[in-house]
């Protein structure tokens, strides 16, 4: 049984046995999930044996050509990131000398954070590597790759709104 018929049929299941449950979620959910696993495939290999995490890139990529240091809130808000995980991971970096944290002069309870020597070094050499493996997942899209972005935005702003709304 592919992967794909397995999520059709669970659905289906769901649905026969849940009859006033709405399963269609579940084909959304299902696709992203895909999505998010070939992603993460595409650069494992990147990773394996690497100085940084997948993660700890996601966090050192808006911070290599930041024109001025950034508070470890303000990253986790841009990065959609909990608070806690950034502020963990930032505590490794530090510690590993990749980035540097400063006391913030405007607000003595956060600190600014700015990228090492060191720092960008290590982004350069990875950052690459990652875009390749992605640039090369999508060169198949050619034409599409417009529609498929207006409709990863749409959905994307359509969840955050709802998610927005919700927690007010």
């Amino acid at each position: 049984m592919t992967a794909e018929s397995l999520r059709t049929r669970t659905r289906e299941l769901w649905g026969e046995r849940n009859s006033g449950l709405d399963t269609s979620a579940m084909e959304v959910v299902a696709q992203v999930k895909r999505i998010s696993a070939v992603l993460d495939r595409s650069v494992e290999s990147i990773y394996q044996g690497a100085e940084l995490t997948a993660a700890e890139v996601e966090l050192l990529v808006p911070l290599r050509y930041a024109e001025e240091p950034i508070t470890a809130i303000r990253l986790a808000e841009r990065l959609g990131m909990s608070r806690a995980g950034v502020s963990k991971a930032l505590a490794k970096l530090e510690r590993r000398g990749l980035i540097a944290r400063e006391q913030n002069p405007s607000d003595r309870r956060s600190a600014l954070i700015s990228m090492t020597g060191a720092g960008e070094v290590t982004i350069d050499d990875v950052f690459p590597r990652e875009l390749d493996a992605h640039a090369k997942l999508f060169a198949g899209l050619g034409d599409c790759r417009s529609r498929v972005l207006e409709a990863l935005v749409c959905l994307a702003e359509t969840m955050e709104s709802y998610v927005d709304d919700s927690t007010q």
